[in-house]
């Protein structure tokens, strides 16, 4: 059993990342987004991403969907690590959103 503040040398099956952060400003508002990913997704490079959707938190009368993949494994060190993403929301009212940032780190440090 691997707990949260446990050193990992390589890379932990199933793990997934969580992580909560605003959306851009467009048209006057932001929304929160609070994600978990899907379990890695293994690359040909003996790295890994993780997928994800959902929905924006509905703000100002209307939601936004996602579909996306994170970036690789960085390390961050004590045996964990972070993936950066960066992507667009679905048009809703006109406009979409942009949402970016590192999630929470996960054990394993590939």
């Amino acid at each position: 059993m691997v707990g949260k503040v446990d050193f990992v040398q390589g890379f932990v099956p199933n793990h997934n990342h969580g992580s909560v952060d605003y959306t851009s400003v467009d048209a006057g508002h932001v929304h929160q987004c609070l994600d978990v990913t899907s379990p890695p997704v293994k690359m040909d490079d003996d790295d890994h991403v993780h997928y994800t959707e959902g929905y924006v938190v509905f703000e100002d009368g209307h939601t936004h969907h996602y579909q996306a993949y994170s970036g690789p494994a960085i390390p961050v060190g004590n045996g964990m690590h972070v993936h950066y993403y960066d992507f667009y929301t679905s048009e809703a009212n006109g406009h979409r959103h942009r949402v970016k940032g590192v999630d929470q780190p996960a054990p394993g440090n590939k």
